[in-house]
């Protein structure tokens, strides 16, 4: 896997690209700003237009380092196409992304450097984060939610760099999944994300460059899940 266009450049949303291979219902691009989905993040959604007239992405399949672009029609494509993300869709999961990563951190840091078990961000607004703490207290869970909303109103920056992939295997805690992590790029490296003086650890997905860019985060719940898990329950508090 290459270097993704969307982490090199967060803020272009729309892209010329020639299309390289084509199949019906399916497009494969030289370039492509749409994030393909992982890590539970949710894929973007957008359009793929082609000589005036325009098709919904429905999904992107990966295929080795090829990320297909699925369309609405069952038709083969050629030639140039207009690409175009939902920028407030992308904009939702930036915010959503970043959230996890504060609320990953503190309750790392809190609570003995738990793994995660699963996280999946949602298009309402909201975000789990399944930690891997048997016998933890979930007040004490609860009751972090001011230090969550300190990280946001801080204005911490949030940037990216790229470290070799088994030197950051080798630093505790900068994988932070108990059953996923971060590609090895071709070039041996693995993409890391930093808030700066919180939270640093690998990541492959898009965030805002500043924690203050988020609105507020609320717990909605702490539940037990299994003798091992515990799941948080997070939302954007907009009142």
């Amino acid at each position: 896997m290459t270097r993704a266009f969307y982490h090199d450049h967060p803020d272009i949303t729309e892209l010329e690209s020639r299309i390289i291979k084509a199949k019906p219902g399916a497009v494969l691009f030289e370039a492509t700003p749409f994030f393909p989905g992982g890590g539970g993040q949710l894929t973007d959604r957008g359009t793929v237009s082609v000589a005036d007239q325009s098709y919904q992405v429905t999904g992107i399949e990966s295929d080795a380092d090829d990320y297909w672009h699925l369309i609405d029609q069952d038709i083969e494509l050629d030639g140039m196409a207009s690409l175009r993300v939902d920028s407030e869709f992308r904009n939702l999961m930036c915010e959503l992304h970043t959230l996890a990563h504060i609320a990953n951190a503190i309750v790392f840091q809190n609570f003995g450097n738990p793994l995660l078990t699963g996280a999946q961000l949602s298009d309402n607004g909201t975000l789990r984060l399944d930690f891997d703490l048997p016998g933890a207290d979930n007040a004490k869970l609860r009751a972090l939610e001011p230090e969550f909303n300190d990280a946001i109103k801080s204005g911490l920056e949030v940037s990216q760099q790229y470290m070799p992939w088994d030197e950051a295997n080798a630093i505790d805690g900068m994988f932070r999944s108990k059953t996923v992590a971060p590609p090895r790029l071709k070039d041996g490296m693995v993409r890391i994300v930093d808030i700066a003086g919180l939270d640093q650890q690998a990541c492959g997905g898009t965030h805002l460059v500043s924690t203050d860019q988020s609105r507020p985060v609320k717990i909605l719940k702490v539940e037990n899940k299994g003798r091992q898990n515990r799941r948080l329950r997070l939302g954007i508090d907009d009142s």
